[in-house]
């Protein structure tokens, strides 16, 4: 599938949180997932291997990798904020 696509996958994937990929390179992207309600940031992963052209598997690839990392600064505590 081409990146348009995939994209919109992975917004329907991290739903009701906004999320949002460019491509950084020709070769990576950048990945932010936000509180649509308030647009701040929650996390921003960059340097995701990615091409234009996507299989299904690249784009689970990329899924677990920010989840992997929201999963971390959640764990972390970084939003429970006081």
């Amino acid at each position: 599938m081409n990146f348009t696509r995939a994209r919109e996958v992975m917004k329907q994937h991290f739903h009701p949180l906004g999320f949002d990929a460019t491509m950084q390179t020709p070769h990576t992207l950048l990945a932010r997932v936000f509180d649509p309600a308030t647009d701040e940031t929650l996390l921003t992963v960059t340097g995701i291997p990615c091409a234009k052209q996507l299989s299904e598997e690249d784009v689970e690839r990329i899924i677990r990798a920010v989840e992997s990392d929201l999963e971390l600064v959640t764990r972390n505590g970084v939003f429970n904020r006081t």
